[in-house]
Order: C-alpha cells, then sequence, then structure tokens
C-alpha cells in the first residue's frame, strides 16, 4: 500500500457525485465548467453505471464515459472514479440468479433496486473482479483520475448477510477453517446446551428461522463471516486497483451509525475512508419522537459529530472525506424535511472542524428519473442552484489547510461488542450505539474534543479513556496502559 499519495488533498476541499449517464450528452457538457464555478474540485462518476458499460456480457459501451471523463478533465476537475459492483445489470441477474441474496425470512430479494447480491457468490465475485479489472484498465492511469471509491454503502438497505446457499456453504468453510474441529466449535459454543451438538460441518446453517432465540455464539461468528466477507470482496477490487492505477487512492463511502459489518476490518486495505452524511434523514431514524422536531431541519449535531469522529480514527487519526453530503431534502426517511436556512455551509464546516479533507455534496443536479426523484441536489431539476447549492457557492472554507485532529479523550468502540450487546439487550430500549452516545454527548457537553478508536488501538497519549458497553476482554486488550 502507498505511503505518500500526492493526489490526497492538503487543504479543505469540496466534491460533488454527478451522473452523467442520466442527463442528454449536450447537457451535461456544460455541467464540468459551472462545477468549477462553483468551486467544486473532485467529482464522483460512475458507481452506479454497469448496465451502460457493459449493456451485455462482453459488450462493452465507454464512448459516454470516455466524453465525461475528457470534459471534467478539461475543465480541470479531479475525479473519483467508481467500481460500479453496487447494480449488477439485469443480463447478469438473469444468467445467473443464485448470485441474488437471500434475506433471514428465507426470501430471494429481486433484481429492481441496488445491492442484490451475496458477498460471497463465488460467480459474483469472478464478475466483480472482472468489471474492476475493465475499468481499471481503461481510467486508472488517466492524468484525471485522483482515486477510486469502491462498490457502494456496503451493507445498505439490510444486505450485509445473505442467508442463502452461498453463504450457507462458505460460513461452513469459514467456521472449519476458524475452529479446526467440531469439536472445538462445540465447546466455544457451549452447544451442549439445548443439545445443540454437531457431528458434521454440513450440519451447521445460518443462524436463521430458529424456533426460539439462536445460540448466541452461532449468531456472533455468523456476524464475524459475513462481515470477513465484505472485506474480502473489497479486498480483492483494491488489489486490482493499486495494481492497474498505481499513484491514486483508494475509498469506500461508509454509513452513518451503520453496524453490520466490521468497519475496522473494512477499512484496512484504504487509503483513508469516506462516510454519507444526511443529517436530517437520521433525524428521523434515531431520535426519539420528542427530539425530532427540535432538530428535524439543522440535524442534531452530536449524531453527525459522533461519526465524523469515528470514522477519523478508523485508520487511526488519519483524514477522512464526507463523500456524500446532503444539501436539501432526502427521499427516503419518514418525513423528509427541508434543511434549516445555513445548515448545509454549517455541515461543512463541522466537518471540517472535525479533520474532513473534502466534503463532496450528493448530488450535482435533482434526479429525473427513478427513486431518487425527490431527492435533492446541489442544482434543481430545471438546473437553477437550489437553496443547498447558493450555500456551497458562497462558502470560503475551500484552501484552508487540513491537519490531524489531537484530542485527550477516547471513546473505545468494536463492532463486535456492538453485536453481542444487541443480540441480547437485557433491557427493552437499551442499545449499544445508546449505550455509547450517553458517554459521547455528556463529553461534548463539557467542551471535550473526542477520538473514538478501536478497543485495541494504541491508547498511550490519551489523558481519559472511556469505554462503553465493552463486551468481550481478553488479556491482550485488558493490559495496563
Amino acid at each position: 500500500m502507498p505511503t505518500s499519495l500526492p493526489s490526497i488533498p492538503s487543504t479543505f476541499a469540496l466534491g460533488v457525485c454527478d451522473y452523467p449517464e442520466h442527463v442528454p450528452w449536450e447537457q451535461w457538457r456544460r455541467y464540468p465548467e459551472r462545477q468549477r464555478e462553483l468551486g467544486i474540485t473532485y467529482v464522483r462518476i460512475a458507481e452506479f453505471a454497469w448496465s451502460r458499460i457493459e449493456p451485455r456480457e462482453g459488450e462493452f459501451d465507454w464512448t459516454w464515459l470516455d466524453e465525461a471523463v475528457e470534459a471534467l478533465a478539461d475543465a480541470d476537475r479531479l475525479i473519483v472514479m467508481c467500481t460500479p459492483t453496487a447494480t449488477p445489470p439485469a443480463w447478469l441477474i438473469r444468467k445467473h440468479p443464485e448470485i441474488l441474496p437471500v434475506d433471514a425470512q428465507g426470501r430471494v430479494r429481486n433484481f429492481g433496486s441496488r445491492k442484490h447480491y451475496d458477498h460471497t457468490s463465488p460467480i459474483y465475485r469472478e464478475h466483480s473482479r472482472r468489471i474492476t479489472t475493465e475499468i481499471a484498465g481503461r481510467y486508472g492511469q488517466h492524468p484525471a483520475v485522483a482515486g477510486w471509491q469502491t462498490d457502494n454503502e456496503f451493507g445498505c438497505h439490510d444486505t450485509a448477510r445473505s442467508y442463502g446457499p452461498a453463504s450457507r456453504d462458505a460460513f461452513r468453510i469459514w467456521l472449519e477453517a476458524r475452529y479446526g474441529t467440531l469439536e472445538a466449535l462445540n465447546e466455544a459454543w457451549g452447544n451442549v446446551f439445548w443439545s445443540q451438538e454437531y457431528t458434521a460441518w454440513d450440519q451447521i446453517d445460518p443462524p436463521n428461522l430458529t424456533v426460539a432465540q439462536p445460540n448466541p455464539s452461532h449468531v456472533l461468528d455468523f456476524y464475524r463471516f459475513a462481515s470477513d466477507a465484505i472485506a474480502d470482496f473489497e479486498e480483492e477490487q483494491v488489489e486490482i486497483l493499486r495494481r492497474l492505477s498505481p499513484g491514486r487512492w483508494v475509498t469506500h463511502n461508509f454509513m452513518m451509525h451503520f453496524r453490520d459489518f466490521d468497519h475496522y476490518r473494512a477499512a484496512e486495505c484504504l487509503d483513508f475512508v469516506s462516510w454519507d452524511s444526511y443529517p436530517l434523514g437520521h433525524v428521523e431514524r434515531y431520535l426519539p419522537e420528542e427530539e425530532k422536531v427540535r432538530w428535524a431541519r439543522t440535524g442534531h449535531p452530536d449524531l453527525i459529530s459522533f461519526n465524523h469522529d469515528l470514522y477519523r480514527g478508523l485508520k487511526g487519526r488519519r483524514g477522512f472525506w464526507v463523500m456524500e453530503q446532503g444539501a436539501g431534502q432526502v427521499n427516503w426517511a419518514p418525513s423528509n424535511c427541508l434543511p434549516a436556512t445555513g445548515a448545509v455551509a454549517l455541515w461543512t464546516a463541522q466537518a471540517y472542524a472535525h479533520g474532513c479533507d473534502v466534503v463532496s455534496y450528493f448530488r450535482w443536479r435533482a434526479a429525473t428519473v427513478a427513486q431518487e426523484l425527490m431527492h435533492s441536489g446541489l442544482l434543481r431539476h430545471d438546473e437553477t442552484l437550489d437553496r443547498g447549492g447558493a450555500e456551497v457557492a458562497a462558502l470560503e472554507l475551500s484552501g484552508r489547510p487540513t491537519d490531524d485532529v489531537e484530542t485527550p479523550v477516547v471513546i473505545l468502540h468494536d463492532y463486535e461488542s456492538l453485536w453481542i450487546y444487541d443480540e441480547q439487550p437485557h433491557s427493552e430500549g437499551a442499545s449499544y450505539w445508546g449505550q455509547v452516545m450517553l458517554f459521547y454527548q455528556v463529553l461534548r457537553s463539557l467542551g471535550v474534543d473526542v477520538d473514538v478508536r478501536h478497543a485495541d488501538a494504541d491508547l498511550g497519549s490519551y489523558s481519559l479513556i472511556v469505554a462503553p458497553a465493552l463486551q468481550l476482554m481478553g488479556d491482550e486488550r485488558a493490559r495496563p496502559i
């Protein structure tokens, strides 16, 4: 992995997510110059474009993407190119329906939106490597391509875990590699309880559709396995990108308070991490009813800040990006409010204050078709600046130096503790995130800057270590500081 990448910014910059495949060329070709006028440096493209890149198996159409890349390069914009694997096309699914994921109720999840694949499917892994090789081979050394985003929002829409045949078979292999013998597995899981002991590996299924609560050790190992599958899937892409696109960075866009895989493990192969910030939508998802009205148009400051601090610490206090910053109303929350005047500028400044290198807005122009028709962009449907776009145009943060954030206090966090805590909360309404946020909000109310780090990180530089909701404690983790 490269240790020094000149294309990683040392000054704060702005970006935007754009979709040239959604707009007629004669209309879209004006966008790169407008983006430059708005102070946009980075433009992310091609994350959902597989069906346009490869409309039929082995038949590629690069013309439209070549033109978009050259137009952005001519306007001196830097490109964040994406692997388009979050949206396998219809021809691939029809040829190989076994790629489709299976939910915890045993139902196949069909084609027609996105993220419709099982990370463990050998066939899909083959096609993931193939399309990644094709796009990296074509654009990997283009001077305008500054870096890469893998896939999109791993685990979004409850897709981190599949319970179908591909994951079942891969889980058994993973367990045999972890435990070696069935005796060791039975001992570790306590399978003598309720006569759950196994005498053959093919007796073990994913822990779903059980009559009563499944064995929590079985559940924890399945979550570990599914998390490792995501990391393995990503590492295959990253290896190809590093080989065919040397000197460019690689990142992935994680999500707010997401729980379904180990982000530390998934971040190991990346140069830095990114996350997608939608403050208003997450007010609806994470706050109690009595708090939602108060924060409905600004977002809750601690929810936003915690995720900045979490993702800043994922790679050991390195800089991070907000790859998707909401710039108006979303379309997926129970209630979709307009931001208050100044909120988009506030969120941008908040990210910068927490050590963010780049804030990239979602999206350039509001979509005129399909599922995100009601989602905002920097431009309205008629291409005039929306309210968020006007605030971006007035920003004066670009070009300011970025630096590491040094804090005296750290909150310890790990995903295995999250999984175990929420699997057996022992009190109705209790949750791992609720417990962690309780401590975080108290510290922030005292004006204390906080790091969020893995429980096994080097903690020697901190004056105060806060360890809420840790569920696993071995000798190494319990070591004296």
